[in-house]
């Protein structure tokens, strides 16, 4: 079981695998970040990368969001269309930064509790550890949805040549 904010779904598309890769090439880019002019272009609502059977996205976002899900996708080829196994995660800085305080909280409840004997401060180093978990997950949960959505949108589209 992973402790950090994930959601895995699969969805089955009627479009050929193929089809999938073209509709999630056009929309996404593969920027690279020390490049300001590329990061300025338009049309694109992915940052990432399309592989032959497997992606790795997230959404283009104008200002920093420590909560954006990494998309790691899988698409496999069926008789009558394809399977996308998608994951949802938290980008391994923003994991390592979630664990690191939730480390510290946790140290610093032990710490008051057994070594000071400060009871109050070891509850409200709990409360603190518990309280920015909730938060991380909460809205995690809320760019998922936002991601989902667009990636569902983009699954939907009529193909225009």
């Amino acid at each position: 079981m992973n402790p950090f904010p994930n959601h895995s779904e699969v969805l089955v598309s009627a479009l050929s695998k193929k089809e999938v890769e073209q509709r999630l090439e056009k929309v996404t880019l593969d920027v690279n970040f020390l490049d300001y002019e590329e990061r300025l272009q338009k049309g694109f609502q992915f940052n990432g990368k399309v592989e032959k059977e497997s992606f790795r996205l997230s959404l283009v976002v104008n200002k920093p969001d420590s909560f954006l899900p990494l998309i790691l996708g899988k698409i496999e080829a069926t008789p009558k269309g394809c399977i996308l196994f998608l994951q949802y995660r938290l980008f391994p800085s923003s994991a390592f930064f979630l664990g690191f305080w939730t480390v510290v909280t946790l140290t610093l409840a032990v710490f008051f509790g057994f070594v000071t004997q400060k009871p109050i401060y070891a509850g409200l180093s709990i409360l603190a550890c518990i309280g920015n978990y909730y938060f991380a997950w909460i809205y995690f949960k809320r760019k998922i949805k936002l991601s989902k959505g667009i990636f569902h949108e983009i699954l939907n589209l009529k193909v225009m040549d």
